[in-house]
Order: C-alpha cells, then sequence, then structure tokens
C-alpha cells in the first residue's frame, strides 16, 4: 500500500469530504475549484496539489490549515 503524502492527503480530503457531508460537488462550489480536479485529489493516484488550493479548501472546509493536514 502506498503511504505517500499525496495518497494520505487524499483521504484526508474525502473523509473531510464525508464528516461535512458534501458531495464531490458542493466541495468543487464551496471552494471554488473544478469538480475534475476535487475527483483526482482523492484518487488512488492523486495529483499534487498547489498552496492555493490548499487556502480554498482550508475556507471551504472552516479549518485551519494544520487540521487539513493532519494525517
Amino acid at each position: 500500500m502506498d503511504t505517500g503524502i499525496r495518497v494520505k492527503f487524499s483521504k484526508r480530503i474525502k473523509q473531510l469530504r464525508v464528516e461535512y457531508n458534501y458531495t464531490q460537488q458542493e466541495l468543487s462550489e464551496l471552494a471554488d475549484i473544478e469538480y475534475k480536479h476535487i475527483q483526482r485529489l482523492e484518487s488512488k493516484k492523486p495529483c499534487d496539489v498547489k498552496l492555493s488550493t490548499l487556502e480554498k479548501l482550508v475556507k471551504a472546509f472552516k479549518i485551519s490549515i494544520s487540521t487539513l493536514l493532519r494525517f
């Protein structure tokens, strides 16, 4: 099993999304991130993440960056 940071982050995004009861579409709208990008972030082979994306996710979930990166 791959335990790289991208995979851990992918699982964290999905975990938070489920906790907040958001669909991928709802999260994409709240974060102003393309739906397909949310799908790629949560995939088994996730893409790299930009700092601007992290900032958008933090605002969408209304959490701190340290909470977002707690995996």
